[in-house]
């Protein structure tokens, strides 16, 4: 943008120019994020022959990096704001690829669980990190679409995922294929480390009503968690990310075992959910950017965007379990990931919503530990009941069933009226 002043911090960048610099690196390192976080699942039949493990155990190492990466959430509450996010999730990036990479070399179950708790904590700092950016360098009016270009990296990640990862297993084995992603991983680091800044100028700094003085003083912690409408967020997102999970987990798997589909084929048919996925990520900002522009509270744009999205999901899922044909499984997928992000995105807009630049991060990580606490159940009590009933059905049901309480959560205790400061 010509005529805007040289930013503090950024080399004589012009704010534009680093939008773009800053978008463009989290989304890279979204899709390394996601490609990382759905190795396991596609290689899942595979390691479990090679390994001799049943799918309860397959869950319970799918578990272990959601666990390590909800639990990791607590650290950075604070931590971002006084590292900053270059060095927190450049951090994050090489721990995460390092755990990537060794997973090649892998010979025992215990090590494997060690390396995907690894791997949890190193990409913990990815979204707060990419919430507190985006809320850095970007207006109110144009916050939703760059949240909604991040947080596509997701389900481009997934969408690309199984038939990229799925060809590097078939010619070069799956060890490879961690070795190849934990490289891909590494270049991005640097990228991240060596071009990104965070926006040290005044003007950025949006007015708020939640900016108290009591509420700055206290600590991020006590601050956030005696809010009613964190506690709401808390609970709602949790029965985003069971969904997320159980289909990041278990989709490759429940192709080759309850639709019995080929590993080559699975490749080509999981891809289609993913790309709805991302289809509804970037419809939930293009249309919460628009409200906005027409007038209406973020606040409520997003909250509804939030319930409506769940509700739908998991309608979806609820039909998915009594599909009679692969397509129509497929269709249902489709539209319950096209929701479940529909409603994400604006998820992660609420976060942008309700609270102060300072506390932005905070509530972000507050948020995701929470709900993977929550979410960290759908890969164990799918192979679990997996296991015992050699089905998908109830396991999706229970899916359903959990994301429609998160949508009661967003509707009543997520309110924004709920955040307010104790005397």
């Amino acid at each position: 943008m010509g005529g805007e002043p040289a930013i503090e911090g950024v080399a004589g960048r012009s704010l534009r120019g680093h939008q773009t610099v800053t978008l463009g690196l989290l989304f890279l390192a979204g899709v390394v994020n996601f490609l990382d976080r759905s190795s396991l699942s596609i290689a899942n039949t595979t390691v479990r022959a090679e390994m001799h493990l049943n799918a309860t155990e397959m869950g319970w190492l799918l578990s272990a990096f959601s666990l390590a990466y909800g639990v990791a959430q607590l650290p950075l509450i604070g931590l971002l704001d006084r590292a900053g996010t270059r060095a927190v999730l450049g951090g994050g990036l090489v721990l995460w690829s390092a755990a990537q990479m060794l997973t090649g070399f892998v010979r025992g179950y215990g090590m494997f669980v060690v390396l995907r708790v690894l791997l949890g904590v190193g990409e913990a700092p990815f979204y707060p990190s990419g919430v507190r950016s985006t809320r850095e360098w970007f207006s109110a009016r144009t916050r939703a679409r760059a949240t909604a270009v991040m947080s596509s990296s997701q389900t481009i990640g997934l969408a690309v995922a199984p038939p990229i990862l799925t060809w590097i297993m078939l010619k070069m084995g799956w060890r490879a294929m961690f070795v190849v992603l934990g490289a891909a991983g590494l270049a991005v680091a640097a990228a991240w480390i060596g071009f990104h800044r965070a926006r040290r100028d005044t003007e950025f700094r949006e007015p708020t009503s939640l900016q108290d003085p009591s509420f700055r003083e206290e600590g991020a912690w006590r601050a956030l968690i005696r809010q009613r409408t964190v506690w709401g967020m808390m609970l709602g997102w949790g029965g985003i990310n069971y969904t997320v999970w159980l289909y990041l987990a278990w989709l490759p798997g429940y192709l080759q075992e309850q639709r019995h589909l080929s590993l080559a084929r699975t490749g080509v048919v999981a891809a289609v959910p993913f790309l709805a996925g991302a289809l509804g990520m970037w419809s939930s900002g293009a249309i919460s950017d628009w409200l906005a522009h027409r007038g209406e509270a973020l606040t409520t744009v997003h909250r509804r965007n939030i319930v409506c999205g769940m509700v739908v999901s998991a309608l979806s899922t609820f039909l998915v379990a009594r599909s009679a044909t692969t397509a129509e499984a497929v269709a249902g997928i489709s539209g319950a990931i096209f929701c479940i992000h529909f409603a994400g995105t604006s998820g992660w807009g609420y976060v942008q919503a309700v609270s102060p630049l300072r506390y932005v991060a905070s509530l972000g990580a507050l948020q995701n530990f929470a709900s993977f606490m929550i979410a960290s159940a759908a890969p164990v009590v799918t192979g679990w009941l997996l296991d015992r009933t050699h089905s998908f059905t109830l396991a999706l049901g229970v899916c359903s069933a959990v994301a429609l309480l998160g949508a009661v959560s967003y509707a009543t205790l997520a309110a924004p009226g709920g955040m307010h400061l104790e005397e």
